[in-house]
């Protein structure tokens, strides 16, 4: 077997308990936090035990998802340290090995843990974390509506204006319907009145509609509404700001930005939430590489200053993400670059670091 790949194996052996074991504290204080934060709210509603460890359990992938970064900087900072700090590494540059080649297994470790979380966050965390709060909600007695009265949205790049006197999310229903249809310069083309409509799962079936437009002899003229799939807005769209981006899927969040465009709303923050859901899961790569830098870079103190310096460089990268995603939010900056530059930034950082450290 070729000695690269033998010490492929062996730094992996030596990564993994480390990391199991950082993964499983970090999540257990996640729990904790969570569980005393809301400690005294249970114990006023006198929540029952069973229920508070089903809300406890719901919260675990969403523990996972927040602990798995910091636990893979953790446990490759401590254990290329500890190599080092035994003079193992020493050992490893004396055969010839370069810095970067070692370290190669624990970058693709990285790389798959983003993979992987990004997965994790779209299928487990976000509906697990929505029955989660659900359960607080009704164990807590708190109550919120999601209904909304008096909305007017423009939709159809403004060519339909939406008049909506109430929407009830719980039953896809809005009440009070009033759309003006307008030509390409802004005409009025005709306008339609129902009491109600019904969300069929692709369009709006509206009840009782009325549509009134000029006739040729320009006279208004009502005739009832008998086609209704054009009227396919999204009911998402009638939510105006209860809706939040990082609580929706993938395809759903890039459902309701479209709309939220399509609708004449403010989308740009929405817009840089959703480039974000892609770069934030390359977290664990980026943080992988930050503290796998570190490595072999301290004759003193080593284990304890390749910790340190992981760490601070992660900080460094957490601050320039908000900052970025700040002026995403603010139309300073395009709500990709936002997402994805200190991604792009601190890898390009990495990579070099790597190719410079001492072998």
């Amino acid at each position: 077997m070729n000695k690269v790949m033998i010490l492929d194996k062996y730094l992996l052996r030596q990564f993994f308990p480390i990391f199991l074991v950082a993964i499983s504290m970090f999540v257990f204080l996640l729990l904790l936090i969570d569980l005393f934060a809301n400690l005294i709210r249970y114990l006023n509603n006198e929540v029952p035990i069973k229920v508070i460890l089903q809300i406890t359990f719901f919260f675990i992938p969403k523990s996972i998802s927040y602990a798995l970064p910091i636990s893979l900087l953790f446990a490759s900072a401590y254990t290329l340290g500890d190599l080092y700090a035994k003079n193992e590494l020493t050992s490893i540059f004396s055969s010839g090995i370069p810095f970067w080649r070692f370290s190669i297994a624990l970058l693709i470790v990285g790389l798959l843990a983003s993979v992987f979380s990004f997965y994790l966050d779209d299928v487990v965390v976000i509906p697990t974390l929505k029955k989660k709060n659900e359960l607080s909600r009704r164990a807590l007695h708190q109550h919120i509506s999601e209904t909304n009265s008096d909305i007017v949205i423009r939709a159809k790049d403004g060519r339909l204006v939406y008049s909506v006197d109430y929407f009830d999310f719980d039953r896809l229903e809005i009440n009070g319907v009033n759309i003006v249809e307008r030509g390409e310069n802004g005409e009025y083309v005709m306008q339609i009145r129902a009491p109600s409509a019904a969300w069929s799962g692709t369009y709006w079936e509206f009840r009782n509609a009325i549509v009134y437009k000029y006739d040729e002899a320009g006279i208004v003229r009502s005739y009832p509404l008998s086609i209704t799939v054009d009227y396919n807005e999204h009911p998402d769209i009638f939510r105006r700001g209860s809706v939040i981006i990082q609580d929706l899927p993938v395809k759903e969040a890039k459902l309701l930005v479209d709309d939220l465009r399509s609708a004449g709303l403010p989308y740009l923050n929405e817009q840089a939430n959703y480039f974000h859901r892609f770069s934030f899961c390359a977290t664990s790569f980026v943080v992988m590489i930050l503290s796998v830098t570190m490595g072999g870079r301290f004759r003193k103190n080593i284990l304890l200053m390749s910790l340190f310096t992981s760490l601070a460089s992660a900080v460094v990268y957490y601050i320039a993400e908000m900052l970025c995603m700040a002026m995403a939010g603010a139309n300073i900056i395009h709500p990709f670059i936002g997402a994805w530059f200190p991604v792009i930034l601190f890898i390009v950082i990495g990579v070099n670091l790597i190719r410079s450290a001492k072998t």
